[in-house]
């Protein structure tokens, strides 16, 4: 399908995850580069649609959950790419999205990342079989790469974050700062391993169902 370019507001967007959820169970994807907004568009549709749909209707799985734990990183000479695609286990997060479309659980417990800890926290997160829409957002559900390819067929929708680079920048390097790095390592950080990551991100764009436009994005409480 291709991308919906018209910029579709806040209203039509929760208006469009609704409809979704009258399929029995849908997941929608929500995909953008680090610092786009993901978490927080995803944090107002959970809290619009499940005060309309109800509160054991809509779930959250995040893909960040499943980040490979520092000891894993430092085993793998990976730790300071921590963010990159190999640094997630895509094959438990491919195995926990089927889980989730099988439905044929009372309920799917899920990792959560703990951003105070920057570590997973497994089974932090519970998918009910009441839910109708379950939201995942991250980095690279539209991946053309081993292991990512197989995460866009388990979603129903995949929308795009494209706020604006230099909004998302400002916010990554102060979201790097709030969670303890230095302002010069932060700002180290985002042009050796988070410029990289973003560039494989952004190139997969017009694999997406829904082009999120940066008006909304801005607009969204943080």
């Amino acid at each position: 399908m291709s991308p919906d370019l018209d910029g579709p507001d806040l209203d039509a967007l929760v208006e469009r995850a609704a409809a979704l959820a009258t399929r029995g169970r849908a997941v929608l994807g929500v995909v953008g580069s680090p610092g786009s907004g993901k978490s927080t568009l995803v944090e107002v549709l959970a809290a619009r649609l499940a005060g309309r749909l109800g509160p054991d209707a809509v779930a959250h799985v995040p893909m960040d959950g499943f980040h490979l734990a520092d000891v894993q990183l430092a085993r793998l000479g990976r730790s300071g790419r921590k963010g990159a695609p190999d640094t997630f286990d895509a094959d438990g997060y491919v195995a926990m999205l089927r889980r989730i479309r099988a439905r044929d659980e009372d309920v799917v417990y899920a990792p959560a990342f703990e951003r105070d800890l920057e570590q997973p926290l497994a089974g932090a997160l519970a998918v009910p079989r009441a839910a109708r829409l379950v939201l995942t957002e991250g980095n690279y559900l539209l991946l053309d790469a081993p292991g990512w390819r197989e995460v866009a067929a388990e979603l129903d929708e995949t929308w795009f974050c494209a706020l604006r680079p230099d909004v998302r920048l400002a916010r990554l390097l102060a979201r790097h700062v709030a969670f303890g790095k230095a302002p010069g390592r932060a700002a180290a950080w985002i042009q050796a391993v988070d410029g990289p990551n973003a560039d494989l991100v952004e190139a997969t764009a017009a694999r997406a169902d829904v082009v999120v436009p940066s008006a909304v994005l801005e607009s969204l409480p943080r």
